[in-house]
């Protein structure tokens, strides 16, 4: 598990531009928190830094928004605020998806009909900031976090505040 400070958006960004440099060719990601932590904003960092152009569009209301990667394949950005059960998830079309990148808003209301978490990045504000708590869901989750601790730049802090 590592654990971060963000002290504001730019942090935030700079968070996800960290994570997409790092990530390996193919990962699911889950993003937790709660409204206004930051989920949406750490996603759009990610994407830009994928090469992705353009407008990139929050998924609250389409649940489900797919951009095409420079170096192959597809990002699935999805946030499930809006399901009921994890059932509804089989009317999106996520059954033959081959998402090189998976961005997961929400999970716990589809997790039985998602696939399994290589990242876990849990937000959440903290004072001024944001805290920003990462644990490896996979073993490829596991080499991706020692990759993130590797780089430098953001303030690592050892525990999130309550």
């Amino acid at each position: 598990m590592t654990s971060f400070f963000l002290e504001d958006e730019t942090a935030t960004r700079a968070l996800g531009a960290r994570l997409a440099r790092t990530a390996p060719g193919q990962s699911v990601v889950y993003l937790h928190g709660d409204l206004g932590a930051g989920k949406s904003t750490l996603a759009r960092a990610w994407l830009r830094e994928l090469g992705v152009t353009g407008t990139v569009r929050s998924p609250t209301y389409t649940l489900v928004e797919r951009y095409p990667l420079a170096t192959g394949g597809e990002a699935l950005h999805l946030d499930l605020y809006r399901i009921g059960d994890a059932g509804e998830l089989e009317f999106l079309g996520l059954d033959d998806a081959r998402g090189a990148l998976w961005l997961v808003e929400w999970p716990d209301r589809g997790a039985a009909a998602l696939p399994p978490a290589d990242l876990h990045v849990r937000l959440a504000l903290d004072g001024e900031g944001r805290s920003a708590v990462l644990a490896a869901g996979s073993g490829s989750g596991e080499a991706w976090l020692r990759r993130v601790e590797e780089v430098g730049e953001l303030h690592r802090i050892s525990e999130p505040n309550p």
